[in-house]
């Protein structure tokens, strides 16, 4: 996979714009993930205009979109594939009890393709096993959990079949889910293709349920992706994945798929190695499966909490990809002096990063219309996700410093009480504000807040096991503007 990067997408794939993407000038295009600028040759232009007007059907189209999609600038919008052969693919769902909802899963899932089901150790194996033989599937089963990972290494164990979906149990995947992703597949570098998961709640009159609907724990948002470690998708769970067996098994480890070590976020650690291979990743809501979420406010941040105790195990095995918090310097600078109360400071640290962007672009010839608002809601985004990296790992003392900010004056204290508050209040807020609404922002936020607090003592436990503190250390971009090696069809400028 040394070459993928060369490889053309292949001709009949169309591909769209991300709808985030500006044209500064004509053949100047500004977006993807991470954001970067992107110069068309007269060649990558005219390439463009084959693309926008339908699939790609020349050489040069092909590279241009493979460039495209690679950097989230576009997406591929594969045509409606044939349906896979009941010999091509293979479901296969790990199961511990739960029989209820795993009766639920395969009526969706019906009897077209094969299923495995893997009991991993249940306390009532009968429940387990009558549902799967009423409903068609077959059964292995595990004397002894090994969580999700083992029983998804037994099943692959005995499959033989060019794609593998993988489906937990307390999903419920749509008609017709395998056949509209499965056209991404044309392309011969993808390796995986994720659905949408959209939460599902047991109560969903009661403000938890209303929550957990609205902010479901696997939801990665409406927007496709290629997924990358820090990019805007950076993975993909396999509660719901549809997977080629070969990539699966070029990237094994010791004769596991899916690392048996990690009780939680293994799938992570397998998007990553694929990544890291040269395969691609692709994330394409517009097909959504329902996953069932936990059923009581502990469960919840149960759940949360166990998420977080993987991101230390993960970091040890990849420890350029995970951070929870990426900071450009001067705005981090910028929203340091606004929470230290020296708005004059603020202004002129901003101030100083605007004259040098404006300075860095002159130099490479890109129009500066809309900078300084650009290097705004870089601010904006600074202060987001300073605030939630707080909530997460320091949640204490933010409640402190607003309970008892200290300070001779009352002015003192309620500035420095606010600009505390801020940071608490500003993340759950913004979600609430892009979420569906149908909870009022401060039940939303009080819950957001213990999602995240939730999570952050998973991190804090789990680098406690691991001895490491890789997961709290921030990341800082020290080059927020880079100039790529030119392309055949283009030349870019990365941010």
């Amino acid at each position: 996979m040394t070459s993928a990067a060369a490889l053309p997408v292949p001709a009949g794939v169309r591909i769209e714009l991300d709808p985030a993407i500006s044209e500064l000038a004509p053949g100047l295009w500004f977006g993807g993930s991470p954001a970067r600028i992107i110069r068309l040759t007269a060649a990558g232009q005219a390439a463009l205009a084959e693309l926008r007007a339908g699939p790609v059907a020349s050489p040069a189209a092909g590279l241009l979109a493979r460039r495209l999609t690679d950097s989230g600038l576009a997406h591929p919008v594969p045509a409606p594939a044939a349906a896979p052969s009941a010999e091509d693919l293979t479901v296969v769902i790990p199961a511990r009890d739960r029989a209820d909802l795993l009766d639920r899963c395969l009526a969706a899932l019906g009897t077209r393709y094969p299923v495995v089901v893997v009991d991993d150790g249940s306390t009532d194996p009968a429940a387990v096993a009558d549902v799967a033989s009423r409903n068609g599937a077959s059964l292995l089963r595990r004397d002894v959990n090994g969580g999700p990972g083992a029983a998804r290494n037994s099943a692959l164990e005995n499959v033989t079949s060019e794609f593998v979906a993988f489906v937990d149990s307390d999903c419920v995947p749509p008609p017709g889910w395998v056949e509209a992703l499965a056209g991404h597949f044309t392309d011969p570098l993808v390796a995986a293709v994720a659905p949408r998961i959209f939460g599902e709640a047991p109560a969903v009159g009661a403000w938890y349920g209303r929550y957990a609907a609205a902010s479901g724990s696997l939801d990665l948002g409406t927007r496709a992706a290629r997924v990358a470690p820090r990019t805007a998708v950076a993975y993909v769970p396999t509660a719901a994945l549809l997977a080629r067996r070969a990539a699966l098994l070029a990237v094994a480890r010791n004769g596991q798929v899916f690392d048996e070590q990690l009780r939680h976020g293994e799938d992570v650690d397998l998007v990553w190695r694929l990544h890291h291979a040269g395969w691609r990743i692709r994330y394409d809501p517009a097909v959504q499966v329902v996953h069932r979420e936990p059923g009581t406010w502990p469960a919840l941040l149960a759940r949360r909490y166990r998420y977080g105790t993987s991101a230390a195990p993960l970091a040890l095995r990849h420890p350029d990809d995970l951070t929870h918090l990426v900071l450009h310097p001067w705005p981090a600078a910028t929203v340091a002096a606004l929470l230290a109360r020296r708005p004059g400071t603020a202004a002129i640290v901003f101030g100083a990063s605007v004259l040098t962007m404006a300075r860095t672009l002159r130099r490479a010839d890109v129009p500066r219309d809309g900078l300084a608002r650009a290097m705004l809601d870089g601010v904006r985004q600074t202060w987001l996700g300073i605030g939630r990296y707080g909530t997460q790992f320091a949640a204490p003392l933010l409640a402190v410093a607003v309970a008892a900010p200290g300070g001779r004056s009352r002015i003192t204290r309620l500035g420095r009480r606010l600009a505390t508050a801020s940071l608490l209040l500003g993340p759950p807020l913004q979600a609430w504000g892009a979420s569906a609404k149908t909870l009022d922002p401060a039940r939303f936020a009080a819950a957001r807040i213990a999602d995240d607090v939730a999570y952050g003592l998973g991190v804090w436990s789990g680098c406690a096991s691991a001895r490491t503190m890789a997961p709290l250390r921030p990341a800082i971009a020290w080059r927020p503007l880079r100039i790529d090696p030119a392309h055949p069809a283009t030349a870019s400028t990365d941010r």
